[in-house]
């Protein structure tokens, strides 16, 4: 990826033990609260941490990690395969990429150039590696299910994954939303949606049919997989340019 940069920020590849502390310092303070311990796990020693600084201050405002993995036969050894019965894109032939982890600084929150940036960075990222399918978990923050209905149901009603990728149940605790659901308040379920995700359907991505229960971090979340050749042309020219 290198250095690339976009007004205030410039974004890197973590390179030393400090910079990968540095992630997890930010992940904990933004997923678990103030004066949390560094927020580690074993899937770390395995990824490309990728931090967004402001170049002003050095200041981390961002950061997100990927796991690059050769074909959808590798996709058991991702942080995604503890929650979600993947066998399905066992059979994805081409590069993928799990970006996970994603968090924002709380004092840069609302930075719109924050997310751009992001998603400029990967998109050299995917073209360098040849890279077919970006997936994750995108959570919601919270773990109770009724702060979430109206999105969880504009899922259900518009952004299902084709049945031939579609994960299956394999957590202990889920919330099957494509099955009984209200109709969404369309006003209210986009301000539930949360920002990366947003994006991720805005570029033609797609989620499973329930959402995991996720009490160690209090969230709710959801299976999100992006193939790179849905992304709408006029789209991935802007991303191209950023």
């Amino acid at each position: 990826m290198g250095v690339f940069a976009r007004g205030r920020y410039q974004t890197r590849f973590a390179d030393t033990r400090a910079d990968v502390l540095a992630a997890q310092t930010l992940r904990a303070r933004t997923f678990r609260g103030p004066g949390a311990q560094p927020d580690a796990d074993a899937f770390d020693a395995q990824c490309l941490h990728v931090m967004i600084e402001d170049a002003r201050t050095q200041s981390l405002a961002c950061c997100f990690r990927l796991i690059h993995l050769q074909s959808g036969a590798e996709i058991g050894k991702s942080y995604s395969a503890q929650f979600y019965d993947l066998s399905a894109l066992e059979g994805f032939s081409g590069p993928i990429v799990e970006m996970g982890r994603f968090c924002i600084a709380p004092e840069y929150q609302g930075d719109a150039d924050i997310l751009r940036v992001a998603w400029g960075a990967m998109a050299k990222f995917v073209d360098a590696h040849d890279v077919e399918l970006l997936f994750g978990c995108s959570s919601f923050q919270g773990a109770e299910a009724e702060a979430h209905l109206d999105a969880l149901a504009l899922l259900r009603e518009r952004h299902l994954a084709p049945k031939r990728w579609l994960p299956r149940v394999k957590a202990p605790r889920v919330i099957q939303f494509a099955k009984s659901l209200r109709k969404p308040d369309l006003k209210a379920a986009q301000r539930a949606m949360p920002p990366l995700l947003r994006s991720y359907l805005a570029m033609g991505g797609w989620v499973s049919d329930h959402a995991v229960v996720d009490t160690d971090l209090n969230t709710l979340h959801v299976f999100t997989g992006l193939e790179i050749k849905g992304i709408p042309p006029a789209r991935a020219r802007l991303l191209r340019a950023i």
